[in-house]
């Protein structure tokens, strides 16, 4: 049974604001009028969240190739996503979702299992919105190794796809 927060291919995003690396605010809604890939992951500067980071930042002339741009969010701090960042030279904005209104409106945020232990976080999935707030494709419970090249090659068919508006 689907859950009311559950986001398909085709559904409008839903508007949220996001807190930036530099403490500033950061609608969705402002950035409409060119594709978005957005990807929530976990946490900054652990293995796999990292590895994702690096392998948007690696493709991110590719992206933009495309006229998409590319948006991290978790949880934490803004502090945290600067330190994340400088850390490993990151080139993709990331940005906080600090309480929690995004992942909830996305559906990210569930209950998850670590050894053993059960814990609420941020499940790994990834957004292509289109230029005009519409979710074009949803990838959820994301496996790192080449995802971000799925999301690049979706992103060239968006572009392929995108019909201008008679009007």
């Amino acid at each position: 049974m689907a859950d009311e927060t559950t986001l398909n291919e085709g559904d409008l995003a839903p508007e949220v604001t996001l807190e930036t690396p530099d403490g500033g605010a950061l609608s969705l809604s402002a950035m409409r009028g060119r594709p978005l890939a957005l990807f929530f992951y976990p946490k900054d500067d652990t293995s796999g969240c990292t590895t994702e980071a690096l392998d948007f930042s690696a493709l991110k002339a590719a992206f933009e190739m495309e006229g998409a741009s590319i948006l991290g969010v978790s949880k934490g701090t803004s502090a945290g996503k600067s330190k994340f960042i400088a850390k490993h030279g990151l080139t993709v904005s990331l940005a906080t979702d600090a309480d929690g209104s995004a992942c909830e409106a996305f559906g990210t945020w569930g209950e998850k299992t670590l050894y053993g232990k059960k814990y609420m976080g941020i499940d790994r999935a990834t957004f292509l919105i289109d230029a005009d707030g519409r979710i074009a494709r949803v990838w959820r419970k994301v496996k790192v190794p080449g995802h971000a090249e799925a999301v690049l090659e979706a992103a060239r068919a968006l572009k392929g796809h995108h019909e201008p508006h008679a009007g």
